[in-house]
């Protein structure tokens, strides 16, 4: 990863808008971020870190704190840009938290949601952008760079002070930090997992046992009171005792034989109590019959006494049986009767009713006088169809000349509008030809101006380049003069130098003499009294230096002279092209035309609709002549029609007069018609049926008269009272058959010889012997469920201990995995007697990555230390009950001691610290995937060296290029300004900081 561009807004102390090139400062290989405290030196690096991962590092992101200025203007949004080149992509990331902006219409302030930009550089499309999403952005950037925000804050912004903390720090916190580098939860979680484990497989072993104990508690009920099972172990076991099956097994053994030899003794009582209760069953089923039998007999005498006592009734019901047999054969005859004199009523009522209706005349009219007057009017009635007919030919004549007036209006109407359009026809063809004409002519107008156009804009854009172009060379001249100067001091600067070395030469060629070698100048082999250098003696290496920076402004001022000739060549060309014309003067010629232009181009589009709508009014004057003439031959046969319709009309109703009369219409007259004759025709119908039910009623009181006469009846009356409902001859039936039955039923019974002798008999005792077969049931029922419970609690017994044998048999198995888990589990968790050094896992492993990063720190630490110190890890325990594996001691070469690293002074603090976070950073880059880091940051701490610690630790830094990295040091140590060439200084101002750019001692 190298970093190329940033670009800050709003952001921290920065109001105005600042870039950073670090591709300038990386050339130096190490350059130095200072500036005083407070002035917005770790900002930049909050800057880098929240344009990767849209959060700045640790406790600057705090609940309630701002990214946003305070010194920028309300209306200037916060933002940050970052140029990066990682995994061979070059990629730019925009950001933008949520901030309060000014409302665009009224006051207050609305709030802006954050946003995201990543884009990426591609040589053949330029800029592309990627993404807008916070989620895919941040996938993609932790997926390039392999690290999380913890991870890059600790390997890429190296924060010394957190580094002297962890050298200083016990294994619980060196844990977590390098639990958080290097992502070592999977570990930890193979812990929690086994922990698990074990307490699942610890609880399953209980609740085998539990399950065991359960079914043997259950064994114990079962047994009951037995007098050889009263010492029962169960109340001293409990879950995990090693003797629990075996005890469980030997007192369910027990348990079971005692049952079997109970239940044989409750076998042989039941057998005994069986004989007893059959033999007392007998006696009472003998006991039972004879008191039935005794009781019959007596039931008998008492029923046959009472059927003779009812002997004067049973003779009455007879005869009023045979009454109603008697009355029913005139039944018939009476319902006819009843039927004929109802409907004799009803026809006498009925004709009542019509003869009301009817004319007074017709009052006293019989039969044939009204079917004659019936006759006569349906004549009538028919003879007006053809009226109707004629009245419905009158009306459709009537509403067919309406249609034809109708007509004839709408007609009129349009032939007037025709007549109208017509008129103004020449008058508006010659507008319409106009607008052609106009049309065309803007046309031509058009392309005349089209041809003046583009030479215009082509002047005017040179005139524009030419303007441009006369400021980029004063820019440019300015540039030069400066770029001038500068080349002027570094060359007299450069000669300076020479001047002074070629003074001192003889010192410098003195320090190459070897004792006993001849000398390069002199060639004599004694050297009595070599020079020795001046106070401020130039050697080779500072006059290369000055006469390379001699170079490099000799190629800036070349470089600057080059643009300056181009850009006043590019001038000379445009002002050719341009002429002596002013810009705003051809701008505003150029307007001109534009605008003329276009007016006419808008003029000339309407040419089409011009001539559409030319052609569109022709079709339209030949469709209104073409109508004219036909509504003019329409008007003549609708004349003609109407006239023949109207003579018809008069012809028809002239006939329709003398058959309406006083109606109406004909349908009125033949409603009237209709009305008598149903009249007229409903009483005749209901004179015949009053006659006709009259003669009926007469017959039937012949035919009741001559079967009440057969029936044995003196009268009618008689017959009619002799008849019974069917309910009340049913009742009188059943008494009649009830009084047989008890007839024969008696008969029967005083024929039964077993209960005449059982009533000779002493009478019978059954609920004695119904009391003595109880008590033998109850002892029978007794023994009975003694030996059900007894052959129950065996087959409980062997159902129980074969449980209790199935239960003891799963138990082994889960007591193994039990057994296997914890000793895993134990072992991982560092509380195993194995474990030796009480080491968790991921303990074992983060102390495999500490010993990486000691092994990596202690290259850097002995170049630092001057070969003195170098890191090593130790995995001893630190006493009482402490884990061991993340133990750091550093060994002192001088003395060839190992002591721990909290022991160091200030600056040995300083060297092990940097040391171990550049260590860690090659470490954590490996594991990421070996994404490499072209720049790295180092905040602070260089206060506490000395001059030669301070060389010593800059060598080192500047070994970093051989890996062609760039080291930035955050520091405001003074010393460093003049050791560090390329910087970066942050300036604090009261309207808010900036930064400048130094190389070479010049601002930038």
């Amino acid at each position: 990863m190298r970093l190329h561009r940033l670009e800050v807004t709003a952001f921290g102390p920065f109001a105005r808008p600042q870039e950073i090139d670090f591709d300038v400062l990386s050339g130096a290989g190490i350059f130095l971020l200072h500036g005083p405290t407070g002035a917005g030196k770790t900002s930049v690096l909050d800057a880098v870190c929240y344009a990767l991962y849209g959060s700045v590092p640790g406790p600057r992101q705090a609940p309630g704190t701002s990214l946003r200025s305070h010194h920028a203007d309300p209306g200037t949004p916060t933002e940050v840009t970052l140029e990066l080149t990682v995994g061979g992509r070059r990629l730019e990331l925009t950001r933008r938290p949520e901030q309060d902006r000014p409302k665009k219409r009224g006051t207050g302030t609305t709030r802006d949601k954050a946003q995201s930009l990543l884009r990426e550089h591609t040589a053949d499309r330029g800029w592309q952008p990627l993404s807008r999403s916070h989620q895919e952005i941040g996938e993609e950037i932790e997926q390039l760079l392999g690290m999380s925000r913890e991870q890059f804050c600790q390997v890429v912004l190296l924060p010394q002070g957190d580094f002297a903390r962890f050298l200083r720090a016990d294994a619980e916190a060196r844990g977590r930090l390098l639990g958080r580098l290097f992502d070592t939860r999977r570990f930890a979680a193979v812990e929690t997992l086994l922990a698990d484990r074990r307490r699942a497989a610890e609880a399953k072993v209980r609740a085998g046992d539990e399950k065991v104990l359960a079914t043997a508690q259950r064994l114990a009920q079962a047994a009951g009171d037995c007098a050889d099972l009263r010492d029962w172990p169960l109340p001293g076991l409990a879950p995990g005792d090693p003797g629990l099956a075996g005890a469980i097994r030997a007192w369910a053994a027990v348990a079971r034989s005692s049952a079997r030899e109970r239940l044989t003794v409750a076998e042989y009582a039941l057998a005994a109590a069986e004989g007893r209760h059959a033999a007392a069953r007998r006696a009472a089923d003998e006991a039972r019959e004879l008191d039935r039998l005794q009781r019959r007999h007596a039931e008998t005498l008492s029923r046959a006494a009472a059927l003779e006592a009812a002997a004067p009734e049973r003779d009455r019901v007879r005869a009023r049986l045979d009454r109603a047999r008697r009355a029913d054969l005139v039944r018939p005859a009476l319902r006819l009767r009843e039927a004929a004199a109802d409907a004799a009523g009803s026809a006498a009522r009925t004709e009542a009713d019509t003869r009301a209706r009817l004319p007074h005349t017709l009052a006293e009219a019989g039969t044939e006088q009204l079917g004659a007057l019936e006759q006569r009017l349906r004549e009538d009635l028919g003879a007006l169809g053809a009226a109707h007919r004629d009245e419905q030919r009158s009306a459709e004549i009537g509403r067919e000349r309406a249609a034809l007036d109708r007509e004839a209006r709408a007609d009129a109407e349009a032939l007037h509008e025709d007549a109208d359009w017509l008129a103004r026809w020449d008058t508006a063809r010659a507008a319409l030809r106009g607008r052609i004409d106009d049309a065309q002519q803007a046309a031509t107008l058009a392309e005349q101006l089209a041809g003046a156009l583009e030479p215009a804009r082509l002047r005017l854009e040179a005139a524009r380049r030419r303007d441009t172009l006369a400021a980029e060379a004063g820019t440019a001249a300015a540039e030069l003069l400066a770029v001038r100067e500068e080349s002027g001091a570094a060359r007299e600067r450069w000669l300076e130098l020479k001047e002074a070395r070629l003074r001192g030469i003889a010192a410098e060629l003195a320090e190459a003499l070897v004792t006993g070698e001849p000398c390069g100048v002199c060639g004599s082999a004694e050297h009595p009294a070599p020079a020795r250098p001046a106070p401020g003696h130039v050697d080779r290496a500072a006059e290369g230096a000055a006469h390379a920076r001699y170079e490099r402004a000799e190629e800036r001022r070349a470089g600057a002279e080059r643009r300056l000739a181009a850009v006043r060549q590019a001038g000379t060309e445009a002002a050719a092209a341009a002429g002596e014309t002013g810009t705003a003067e051809l701008l505003a010629r150029t307007r001109e035309l534009t605008d003329r232009h276009a007016a006419a181009q808008a003029v000339a589009g309407r040419l089409h609709a011009a001539r559409e709508a030319l052609a569109a009014a022709e079709r339209e004057h030949t469709a209104r002549s073409e109508n004219r003439q036909r509504a003019e031959r329409l008007a003549a046969a609708r004349a003609s029609r109407r006239e023949a319709l109207e003579a018809e009309q008069d012809a028809l109703e002239a006939g329709l007069r003398l058959v309406r009369g006083d109606a109406g219409s004909v349908a009125e007259r033949a409603r009237t018609l209709e009305t008598r004759v149903r009249l007229v025709a409903a009483a005749a119908d209901a004179l015949r049926r009053a006659e006709e039910a009259a003669e009926r009623l007469k017959e039937a009181d012949d035919q009741l008269a001559d079967a009440a006469f057969k029936a044995g009846f003196d009268t009618t009356g008689q017959a009619a009272e002799a008849l019974l409902a069917e309910e009340e001859r049913a009742a009188l039936q059943r008494r009649t058959d009830a009084w047989q039955a008890e007839e024969a039923l008696l008969a029967d019974r005083f024929a039964e010889a077993d209960a005449a002798a059982a009533a000779e008999r002493e009478p019978a005792d059954p609920a004695g012997a119904a009391a003595r077969a109880d008590l033998a049931a109850t002892r029978l029922r007794t023994a009975g469920s003694a030996c059900d419970a007894a052959r129950d609690r065996g087959a409980e017994l062997d159902r129980l201990s074969r449980q209790a044998e199935a239960d003891l048999r799963a138990i082994g198995p889960l007591r193994e995995a039990y057994d296997r888990v914890a000793r895993l589990a134990a072992l991982t968790a560092g509380t195993s007697a194995d474990n030796e050094r009480k080491m968790r896992l991921e303990s074992y492993v983060l102390a495999a990555r500490l010993e990486q990063v000691a092994a990596a720190a202690s290259d850097r630490l002995l170049r630092m230390s001057g070969g003195r110190y170098t890191l090593v890890h130790t995995a001893a325990r630190t006493g009482g009950r402490a884990r061991s594996g993340l133990g750091l001691h550093v060994v002192d070469a001088w003395t060839g001691l190992e002591r721990d690293t909290a022991t160091l002074s200030g600056g040995e603090t300083f060297f092990a610290s940097l040391a171990l976070a550049l260590g860690l950073a090659d470490v954590v880059t490996d594991e990421a995937g070996g994404t490499r880091l072209d720049t790295l940051f180092i905040d602070e701490g260089f206060g506490s060296l000395d001059d030669q610690a301070l060389d010593e630790v800059l060598d080192v830094l500047d070994s970093l290029r051989e890996r062609d990295r760039s080291v930035g040091i955050v520091s405001h140590v003074a010393d460093l300004r003049s050791r560090v060439q390329a910087q970066l200084e942050v300036v604090k101002q009261r309207g808010g900081s900036e930064v400048r750019h130094r190389t070479g001692g010049l601002a930038g």
